[in-house]
């Protein structure tokens, strides 16, 4: 039998038919990824290799910054090791992605994220419970990432740069020690039952025989003690260290304080020792729950993990394209320019266009569209995209961090890591709950060994201190948004902002651009209308040229017009200088044509004709509900262009279920009002502008606001990024311009428009199952309380009564991913 190789590294699996060698002594050693291959051999080039010689631990261990380790970790300073993880900012900041270590509950989360933002130079550190990622941006003159490494480790928890394929095997192994814990103390639990029960049935056993039933039950709790319950206590430690009161610390106190007093009472005769079973029943009742809580938290949250999974670690490269002579890649080590060949059945690793080949790609992990997309050549592929049919060989425009699937990993993260309000005042009610019953626990031990005896006493401090764990309280809002965002991501939509979900389910108007947003955004330029003295195929390639560098849609459908020429060049000389635009108006520029100069313009009439004087008689009212672009200079107008822009077809019903919620909708274009009017009245929107500017727009919005109404604004236009960053919450739609998507809080992926009514329904789902967590966490906090301080609770129902509530928390949410 073949033994896998480990990582000379870090000990993990060496993939097969993976060849990263690192040079070491005179020999290759294997490494499991890229990232450990660099640090490896940025380790030994630095002369601290007899640190592989000397070395004890294994891969989790060593991480720990023992002084050896220190020189490993400040080695993730280098810009070579850095390369391939850290991305770079203006104004030297830096950002990361880490994968931690030993969380167990939300308030690590909050541990971990306080420390670092202590750290002078940490810009922002945003924690993801669900996948257990940390986004942390830092100035690289005031820290070091190697700083924070370090901080995070004297934390108590393990934290290294992002990689997909040691986070899967790290949690496989995180499972499997959970489970093996679980098995021993339900094995453990059994056993000591099975010792315990005749004590229950007869009050007649003989001292001698009560005493062996004592003393096995106490080497039976042994393993569980030592062992598995030592997750507890490394929490508990944590909160020590830290000196604040976490999740951990009162189930560490319970465990040990029983234990404590059952090993007097075996030792001194006293009591009937402690029934160490119910001990053991209460730390497997506990560890149970808590690993039903991560396997159904890890559900709630595996979106943005599937998505990083869909990058292969390998492809097949061709290095001497044209040569179609196929090599073997890491993907990691792809750059920009590189030629791929993508077989059926495998998925593209990059973003980049298509060289040759033709077939259909399944887009549906990115954008929720079930059906393929054929793609050609000179057509665009995603990284995480799957060929479905014939080969196509690619060439990489943006690889690694730099592409498309990257980004909505990191919209992702942001949007999982980030707290809104809520999040955060229950985070700070459950650290304050968890000290107020420490110090409550107190007087009730006190109060119950009055009225009756210590080992009473002791039982209902137990229950009190384990009941009362606000677990379930903690969950309650980042489980349900996770679920949601996770499940909005599946369909295509991808949601950034902190509070955008909980704003969504709040808004009341929600205001609509017209163009590419309700419309089709694909415009083509119908009639064409030239001046007299003035020909159509010159008007056509002048407002081409004009048009050449911008990205809205006019100029898009004007750039499409065919030429009535062959070739186009045949025609007179046209250039261009010193072009301008002014957003939301138009095109300007100096154009010489037929060897004289003079300003022309190409946009909205009223714009054009701040120099080419009055439109001319024929053109004021043209029987045309559509777009207008007209073009001209200083001589006057040349020519007006009648575009045409249908509604999309699933604009009504979307309308319709909005309105359905209870938002009331509005359209706020730039378009002339014959063509806004059209627009509205077919899909029955009374409350409409038109030609409204960039400064009319966010005017509108500000009125609205002004009236107490929270504002959902959806654009798409760089025109519709002011006043996207100015509503409560907004949406861009698929095709935006880069700026439009960046400053929106919610992105469709594709042109469902049905989807923006699901997402608002969604929105408000989640608000409610929010809600309800969160009546529900604080009502079993009231009752719980008052019952185990009465003394009506035992330790066992406690466990439960502790982990049914986690469980009922995060089922609930569990819901939103249906």
């Amino acid at each position: 039998m073949n033994h896998p190789l480990s990582c000379f590294h870090c000990g993990l699996p060496v993939p097969e038919n993976l060849d990263l060698p690192i040079e070491y002594e005179g020999r290759r050693e294997p490494a499991c990824c890229a990232g450990c291959q660099a640090v490896a051999q940025s380790i030994i080039h630095a002369g601290l290799g007899h640190y592989y010689r000397q070395r004890t631990a294994d891969a989790e261990r060593a991480a720990l910054p023992s002084q050896e380790m220190l020189n490993q970790i400040r080695l993730y300073d280098l810009p070579e090791v850095q390369a391939d993880f850290v991305e770079t900012h203006p104004d030297d900041v830096r950002e990361a992605v880490l994968m931690l270590g030993g969380i167990t509950c939300a308030a690590c989360v909050w541990l971990i994220e306080q420390r670092l933002m202590r750290l002078p130079g940490v810009l922002s550190a945003d924690l993801n419970y669900s996948s257990q990622r940390a986004r942390v941006r830092w100035d690289e003159t005031r820290v070091r990432l190697s700083d924070i490494l370090l901080t995070i480790h004297q934390t108590g928890y393990t934290a290294a740069p992002y990689d997909a394929q040691k986070v899967e095997a790290q949690a496989q192994k995180a499972r499997k020690q959970s489970l093996f814990r679980l098995a021993v103390a339900g094995l453990s639990m059994m056993q000591t039952m099975m010792f315990a029960v005749p004590t229950y049935l007869y009050d007649n056993i003989e001292p001698l025989y009560l005493n062996i039933l004592h003393w096995a039950t106490f080497i039976l709790v042994l393993p569980v003690i030592f062992y598995a319950a030592q997750p507890f206590y490394r929490g508990f430690w944590r909160d020590v260290q830290n000196r604040r009161a976490g999740m951990d610390t009162p189930i560490a106190l319970a465990v040990a304080l029983t234990f404590g007093a059952g090993v007097y009472a075996l030792l001194s005769g006293a009591g009937q020792g402690m029934y160490f079973e119910g001990l053991a029943m209460l730390v497997f009742l506990l560890l149970l729950g808590r690993y039903a809580e991560q396997n159904a938290r890890h559900k709630a949250g595996d979106a943005a993990e599937r998505l990083v999974r869909l990058v292969p670690a390998f492809c097949h490269q061709l290095a001497g394209y044209p040569d179609e002579t196929v090599t073997e890649a890491a993907v990691v080590r792809l750059k920009a320019g590189d030629v791929v060949l993508v077989k059926p059945g495998e998925v593209v690793p990059v973003d980049g266009v298509v060289l040759s080949g033709e077939g259909a790609v399944d887009e549906a992990m990115l954008t929720g569209e079930n059906l393929p997309v054929v793609k050609r050549s000179g057509d665009r592929v995603t990284a995480g995209t799957l060929n479905s049919e014939s080969p196509l060989v690619v060439r990489a425009e943006e690889v690694g961090g730099g592409t498309r699937l990257a980004h909505i990993v990191r919209m992702l993260d942001k949007a999982l890591s980030q707290k809104p309000r809520l999040a955060v005042l229950a985070d700070r009610y459950a650290s304050s709950f968890v000290g107020s019953m420490i110090v409550f626990a107190v007087p009730v031990f006190l109060g119950w060994w009055w009225y009756s005896d210590i080992y009473q006493a002791l039982w209902v401090t137990v229950s009190l201190l384990v009941i009362t764990c606000p677990c379930a309280l903690s969950l309650a809002t980042p489980t349900a948004l996770a679920a949601s965002t996770g499940r909005l991501a599946g369909q295509g939509v991808l949601v950034s902002g902190a509070q955008a979900l909980e704003t969504l389910a709040a808004a009341t108007d929600v205001v609509f651009d017209k163009t590419g947003t309700l419309t089709q955004g694909r415009l083509r330029v119908g009639t064409v209308l030239t001046a007299a003295g003035f020909d159509r195929e010159t008007a056509v390639r002048l407002a081409q040229v004009l048009e050449a560098q911008s990205e809205h849609p006019v100029a898009r459908a004007i750039r499409q017009m065919p030429s009535e020429k062959t070739p186009f060049s045949d025609g007179p000389e046209i250039v261009v200088s010193g072009r301008t635009n002014r957003v939301g108006y138009g095109v300007a520029a100096d154009v010489r044509l037929n060897g004289e100069t003079a300003a022309w313009r190409i946009g909205r009439p009223e714009f054009v004709a701040e120099i080419a004087g009055v439109l001319p008689d024929e053109w004021q009212r043209p029987a045309h509900s559509g777009t207008l672009a007209a073009l001209g200079s200083t001589a006057g107008f040349a020519a007006l262009f009648l575009l045409d822009d249908p509604v999309k077809d699933d604009s009504a019903a979307m309308l319709a279920a909005l309105r359905a919620q209870g938002l009331r909708p509005h359209i706020l274009s730039g378009d002339r009002t014959a063509a806004v009017a059209a627009a509205a009245g077919a899909l029955g929107v009374d409350d409409y502008r038109a030609q409204a500017s960039p400064e009319d727009k966010l005017a509108y919005v500000a009125d609205l606001q002004r009236q107490g109404r929270k504002v959902l604004m959806v654009g798409d236009g760089i025109n519709d990024a002011p006043v996207l960053a100015a509503a409560d919450v907004s949406v861009a739609v698929a095709g935006g311009a880069d700026v439009a998507r960046e400053g929106a809080d919610v992105l469709m992926l594709n042109d469902e428009m049905g989807m923006l009514a699901e997402t608002v329904a969604q929105a408000k789902r989640t608000a409610a199952v929010i809600r309800q967590n969160l009546i529900w966490a604080t009502v079993y906090n009231l009752l719980a309380v008052p019952l185990a301080a009465a003394g009506w609770v035992t330790p066992w129902v406690a466990a439960l009564g502790m982990s049914t509530s986690s469980l009922v928390v995060v089922l609930n949410a569990l819901r939103l991913r249906r």
